[in-house]
């Protein structure tokens, strides 16, 4: 059973912003620093801080010849079970990270080159250039680095689904930056079985490391050896009968340059165009080593299906109070499957102003292109974070409700919210009143009822979930007249 089944969340994969993990078995999904450090939310850049700072201060050690401290700092290191991802624990020796495979990891960094010549930088390089260091072992190290910002993450969506937390456990090792030194609390988490859990946001996390060794050996460096032998006229260069010269083939290429860590590094030493160009590539690529799709966490995954069974659900929910709360879960899980991945984190009844004010539900604006976007960069709008507000009146929303939402705007939350209500009777109205609080200078809401809600979860079913963006910006730009 998966955790939203064990803890009755009520809510799928796809409605979660959480890996939702089998305590029982290990997802085949590895965190991974690369796509940490591409984020720019405030919990990523914590997370990427983190990381940084702890492999920045162990290469330091080594760099530096301070064999005892690099030993300790890496020791501190462990295998850990409480996020049941990566490699099934129990396989064979050579996987995770923790004992003498601590010490392996050091003696692997000190030998290497690229850490001592300054090439090696960040902890998802290892893959490329530090023999013996996986997806597997990365994902791991990553985890006891961040391991407390993964538990506040695990607090937090455990609140947000009314989860029990059970306590008080010992937390596990983490970084300390403050301290440059591994610590350890007693903490409360989510407990199946007698075992602590700790959820990973699923943005963090890949099928296979961004940052790929046989990916950037096979696809980049020997695409551009090919092209160099080409131009040069080396004796690799293939000539035909009658006379025309061809590139050589990866084969020969793989003869000539054969594959290793080692070579691999010393190329990018010596070409470091090639390694940027290759990082900037799967900074953006999706899927496998990209931000993670639906299907890509179940490959029977359809999201067509999906789609239109999330619509019949809105439609069964009655307005009023009896269903509000229910109602309310509905939204947070759609809007998670509809703006996924860009809306992100969400928190349940944020509270404001020392709590004197709640907003219903708000996301973490984590978007790099599409409307959330350019909200932020082309209409220079405060949108980190995405304010919503959830009526489940059988009313028309009117002035109260817009002024409720606008309320709750500020230059340091955001400017931009999203009103979700049921029906209205007249739509040009409301519109006319979400414009008058934009011009007023009041914030930007993006009134969505459920003939909007449906007909989004209509597009994804048809293939068109690239036409959401459009619908957005033209209820936008009612708002800006």
């Amino acid at each position: 059973m998966r955790f939203s089944e064990i803890f009755g969340v009520g809510l799928e994969q796809p409605q979660l912003d959480f890996v939702d993990i089998d305590p029982d078995h290990d997802l085949p999904l590895f965190i991974d620093p690369f796509a940490i450090s591409l984020k720019g939310d405030a919990w990523s850049e914590v997370c990427h801080q983190h990381i940084s700072h702890f492999f920045q201060t162990a290469l330091d050690h080594i760099r530096a010849g301070r064999d005892q401290h690099a030993r300790q700092m890496l020791n501190g290191l462990s295998e850990p079970n409480e996020t049941c991802l990566g490699l099934s624990r129990g396989a064979p020796a050579g996987r995770g990270v923790g004992g003498r495979q601590a010490f392996d990891l050091y003696e692997s960094l000190a030998a290497s080159q690229a850490a001592q010549n300054g090439l090696l930088e960040e902890l998802a390089e290892c893959d490329l250039f530090i023999p013996g260091i996986g997806s597997d072992k990365i994902s791991d190290i990553t985890t006891n680095i961040i391991r407390r910002p993964l538990i506040e993450y695990t607090q937090q969506q455990c609140a947000l689904h009314g989860i029990a937390l059970n306590g008080d456990f010992p937390s596990g090792r983490y970084w300390d930056m403050g301290a440059g030194a591994w610590r350890q609390e007693y903490v409360r988490l989510p407990v199946v079985v007698q075992k602590r859990l700790i959820l990973v946001p699923k943005y963090t996390v890949r099928r296979r490391m961004a940052l790929d060794s046989q990916e950037f050996y096979s696809h980049h460096i020997l695409n551009f050896i090919k092209e160099e032998e080409f131009e040069r006229r080396s004796p690799l260069v293939r000539v035909l009968a009658s006379g025309e010269r061809r590139p050589p083939t990866k084969k020969t290429l793989k003869e000539h340059f054969p594959f290793s860590k080692d070579f691999v590094a010393r190329f990018s030493q010596a070409n470091p165009d090639v390694l940027d160009s290759y990082k900037r590539f799967y900074a953006e690529i999706e899927g496998t080593q990209g931000p993670l799709r639906h299907q890509d966490f179940d490959s029977e995954f359809d999201e067509a299906v999906f789609a239109r069974t999330l619509a019949a659900e809105l439609l069964n929910i009655a307005p009023g109070n009896a269903d509000a709360g229910r109602y309310h879960t509905f939204i947070m899980g759609a809007l998670e499957f509809i703006f996924w991945p860009n809306l992100i984190y969400p928190t349940k009844e944020h509270e404001v102003h020392e709590g004197r004010k709640r907003i219903d539900i708000v996301y973490t604006n984590a978007a790099q292109s599409g409307f959330f976007w350019r909200a932020h960069t082309a209409h220079n709008i405060a949108s980190r974070m995405i304010m919503v507000e959830c009526k489940n009146y059988s009313k028309d929303p009117a002035n109260p409700e817009i002024d409720q939402l606008s309320g709750r705007f500020s230059v340091n939350r955001g400017q931009l919210g999203m009103m979700l209500y049921r029906t209205v009777d007249d739509y040009e109205r409301l519109c006319a009143r979400c414009r008058d609080t934009a011009q007023d200078a009041r914030g930007f809401m993006i009134a969505l009822g459920d003939a909007q809600v449906v007909e989004f979860l209509n597009l994804i079913a048809e293939g068109q979930r690239v036409a959401i963006d459009a619908r957005l910006q033209a209820i936008f730009n009612r708002l800006i007249g």
